[in-house]
Order: structure tokens, then C-alpha cells, then sequence
């Protein structure tokens, strides 16, 4: 019987070779992080960049830099514009800023170091696409805020939303509770239209109407 796994390497044997600076970033990643498994990948990595692509999206905003994968990705989709990219933990600032620097793509990433919540209403843009892939809990504190600046046609990229599948459980623990919650939420918001795709951990495309 074909496994899942085996479906996924036979996508990823057929999908497009990314940029080469990401299977190195996601060994280092592997090698140098204790949650390494928080790294986007390169099936939910090169619909980042499709997506961008597909949307000419010009100011993005990245929620969860972590080791700099999903920015690299979302910045590689751009002909022109900027990608916000945001994270609390300024340990690896300067590892995120070398590795997109060795994409060659330094000119089109503008990392910011803080509370997420705090920063976004900050950022003096309006937002084509907007990716959250960091604390679950403030998933809909970002959504919001991301909301709030987005124009007609946007994209909101949610992250983790099927959370290892336990949002099917019926005896839910508070976090797998909060996504439920927040997928359920997204569901009934008549300002936007979504999908939800068990790509790896679920995620989930958002269209504000």
C-alpha cells in the first residue's frame, strides 16, 4: 500500500528545484534548532513562491521568521516589492540575515525583531499577502492586524491549522482548542473566502473579498 510519505517524495522528485540556498538552510536548520520540524519545506515552501507569483503580490508580511525559509520563499515569488518578515527571537537574526543574503536576496527582505502585535500596525504598508506561521496563541490577534491593512484580494497564508490532526479530536488540549477555534472563525467570516489543504501541518488560504 502507498504511504503518505511515499506521495510526498514522489511530489517533491516532481516538483520545481528551489532556491539553492534551501536544502543547506534546512539541513542547518535540522542541525542547529531543537524544533527543526517548524521549517516550511519545500512542497508548502514552493507554494509560498507560486503563490507570490501567481497574485503579484508586491508587499508581503511574514509572521515567524524562525531560520529565514518561508522569507526566502515568499521573496524569490517577487518581481518587485518587499517581504516584512518578523520574529521575537533575536538569536538568529544574524544567521537569517546571512542566508538571505546568500539567496541574493537581501534587497528584498526587511526583517524586524519584536512582538509581532506590536510591530504590524508599525509597518506603514498596505499588504498583498500576508503569511502566519508563528504562535498559535495570537493567531487571531495577526489575523486581524493582517486583515485590517490588506485591500480587496489579498492573501492571509495560515500555517499548522490541522495542528498533527488533533483538531479532530473530541477531547481537545487548549492549543489544538485555539486552531479549531480560529479555523472554525475563518469558516463563518463573510469578509473572506478560504481553503484549507492538508499540506504537511494544514494550511490554509485566506481571500479578503
Amino acid at each position: 500500500m502507498i504511504t503518505t510519505e511515499e506521495i510526498y517524495e514522489y511530489c517533491e522528485h516532481h516538483t520545481t528545484t528551489p532556491n539553492f540556498i534551501l536544502p543547506k538552510l534546512e539541513r542547518e536548520t535540522h542541525l542547529r534548532t531543537t524544533q527543526p520540524h517548524m521549517i516550511s519545506g519545500l512542497l508548502q515552501g514552493e507554494l509560498l513562491t507560486m503563490l507570490v507569483k501567481i497574485s503579484g503580490a508586491k508587499q508581503i508580511l511574514d509572521i515567524g521568521t524562525f531560520t529565514g525559509y518561508s522569507a526566502i520563499c515568499l521573496a524569490a515569488g517577487l518581481s518587485e516589492g518587499i517581504v516584512h518578515t518578523i520574529d521575537i527571537d533575536e538569536e538568529k537574526t544574524d544567521w537569517v540575515k546571512s542566508s538571505i543574503r546568500e539567496a541574493g536576496l537581501d534587497s528584498r527582505v526587511r526583517i524586524y525583531t519584536g512582538k509581532a502585535g506590536e510591530i504590524i500596525p508599525a509597518i506603514g504598508e498596505k499588504f498583498d499577502l500576508v503569511y502566519i506561521d508563528a504562535d498559535k496563541e495570537n493567531y487571531d490577534l495577526y489575523y486581524e492586524q493582517a486583515l485590517s491593512k490588506m485591500n480587496s484580494g489579498g492573501l492571509i497564508i495560515a500555517d499548522n491549522v490541522l495542528w498533527k490532526g488533533k483538531v479532530l479530536l473530541e477531547n481537545k488540549d487548549k492549543k489544538t482548542a485555539i486552531i479549531d477555534a480560529f479555523n472554525k472563525k475563518i469558516e463563518q467570516d463573510e469578509r473572506v473566502e478560504n481553503l484549507i489543504l492538508p499540506l504537511r501541518d494544514g494550511i490554509m488560504i485566506i481571500r479578503k473579498r
